[in-house]
């Protein structure tokens, strides 16, 4: 049975006539769906925003904060739907902090609105999630957005930084090989000009 606060959010999506298909442009029928003609119902296949408010409300509870917040911003109607408050907030940040991954500091993480709780070290947790930098930061950990044992992701990340590394130890090279040559030669003018001089 969903909860009622569940129940004031679905209203309160429906009343303001936004649907999950069009963010919010279309106008709403009484059934609560918007009204295509007879040709498109039949074309139409099923997709996440067709379902009804009800399941997109379980799957939103379902969800932690960062997806959460991303959900929220896809359009008006997940907007008024998705509940990011500071429950969800807590329980993220406590996950985090049973996995002893890194957290915001006390002082500095606002938890009233969305907008103040991502500035400053949040937002980077959450740039580094979206980029599956803390995958596999730990022996055991696993990728953190899929749920699996190995991120595909993380292998891929570092697959990426070992070419970087190919790449940049020949130039690397190429330079020290230029200063062993350049060493002698400045050292033969340093020379010559104090000969010269002296």
């Amino acid at each position: 049975m969903p909860h009622p606060e569940s129940k004031k959010r679905i209203a309160a999506a429906k009343d303001d006539g936004v649907s999950p298909e069009d963010g919010g442009d279309a106008t709403i029928v009484d059934n609560g769906s918007p009204s295509p003609s007879g040709s498109e119902r039949r074309r139409r296949r099923p997709t996440f925003t067709t379902l009804p408010p009800e399941i997109h409300l379980l799957i939103a509870e379902q969800l932690i904060y960062p997806d959460a917040l991303s959900l929220k911003h896809t359009n008006r109607y997940f907007y008024q739907l998705v509940d990011t408050g500071v429950e969800l907030k807590v329980e993220w940040l406590m996950e985090r902090r049973m996995l002893h991954l890194e957290c915001p500091s006390h002082h500095r993480c606002d938890l009233g609105s969305d907008l103040r709780f991502c500035r400053g070290s949040v937002k980077l947790l959450m740039e580094r999630r979206r980029e599956h930098i803390e995958c596999e930061s730990r022996p055991g950990l696993g990728c953190l957005i899929y749920g699996t044992s190995t991120c595909p992701q993380a292998r891929k990340l570092k697959t990426r930084a070992k070419k970087w590394m190919r790449l940049h130890a020949v130039d690397q090279t190429r330079w020290a090989m230029f200063l062993v040559w350049l060493i002698p030669l400045l050292i033969g003018w340093v020379w010559m000009v104090g000969v010269m001089v002296f």
